[in-house]
């Protein structure tokens, strides 16, 4: 009997050992792109993109876009008809919501072909600023904005695409008048970042791309002086950014994803984008 009860043991111990070591030898499976694909389709979209026309808000050295008809259905004055609908498109490359490559500021920076599609789909960080920036239109996001985010959600993840939201775009109908938000002297006062916030979230947490709803990084009393620094910076450090940003404000500041996609012209220096937030 005492045989037999040690030779049970034995069994069971080595079974035991077998299972603890296949458990730990296991590792867990990638889901497949269909049933990836299956999670991302039941989330909620946001297009954090404002539809581009002729008189749209732009910065001050640009010309209107104007747009043409070629052709039309049916033949009508100055159109040939053909039975197709096409328009000609006739503006500058930052316009609208849109990319600004490395070339836009350096020269033989990477241009708008050039950005890799891997730095187009990536996690998305919201620094929610809009409550200060109410209080003061000439608030610039600092680093202390940044780790107070990181004390809420831990750190901001690598690769992430960080844009602050300002609310600033809700005066996108307004034109330039509202966005520039000028006093009588003429200068702009609306928000922009700081240095030390952009080289902390480049440097220390190694982020992609950031954006925001102004029109321009830096905040308007720098631009003002034709100080476009901040933007500067990130472009000479082999990044892009995206300008014109709209809705950030139906985006939750952690767990959401962003699609950052724009037409590939060959040697742009920068060009109308289209930004999508997929919801957690």
């Amino acid at each position: 009997m005492i045989t037999r009860l040690a030779a049970i043991s034995a069994i069971v111990a080595t079974s035991a050992l077998f299972f603890v070591a296949t458990v730990r030898e296991a590792k867990p499976q990638s889901p497949s792109l269909a049933e990836a694909y299956a999670t991302i389709a039941s989330k909620p979209f946001v297009d954090l993109t404002h539809t581009f026309s002729p008189d749209i808000p732009h910065w001050k050295g640009f010309d209107k876009e104007t747009v043409r008809t070629l052709y039309w259905y049916d033949p009508k004055p100055g159109t040939r008809g053909s039975g197709f609908f096409v328009q000609q498109f006739c503006h500058v490359g930052q316009w609208g919501t849109h990319v600004d490559p490395p070339a836009h500021f350096v020269k033989g920076g990477r241009t708008v072909d050039k950005i890799d599609p891997k730095e187009m789909v990536l996690p998305f960080v919201i620094l929610d600023v809009h409550e200060k920036v109410a209080r003061d239109p000439d608030y610039v996001l600092s680093v202390d904005d940044v780790k107070a985010w990181e004390t809420r959600h831990g750190p901001v993840p690598q690769h992430a695409f960080v844009a602050m939201r300002t609310d600033w775009s809700k005066r996108w109908s307004g034109g330039n008048v509202a966005m520039a938000n000028k006093d009588s002297k003429g200068i702009a006062h609306f928000p922009g970042w700081s240095l030390p916030a952009i080289k902390y979230l480049y440097e220390t947490r190694h982020i992609t791309a950031s954006g925001h709803e102004t029109t321009d990084t830096d905040p308007g009393i720098a631009t003002s002086k034709d100080d476009y620094s901040l933007e500067g910076w990130i472009l000479h450090h082999d990044h892009y950014q995206i300008e014109l940003l709209a809705n950030l404000d139906r985006v939750p500041e952690s767990g959401a994803i962003a699609i950052v996609t724009f037409p590939k012209p060959a040697g742009g220096s920068g060009f109308p984008a289209r930004v999508i937030a997929i919801l957690p």
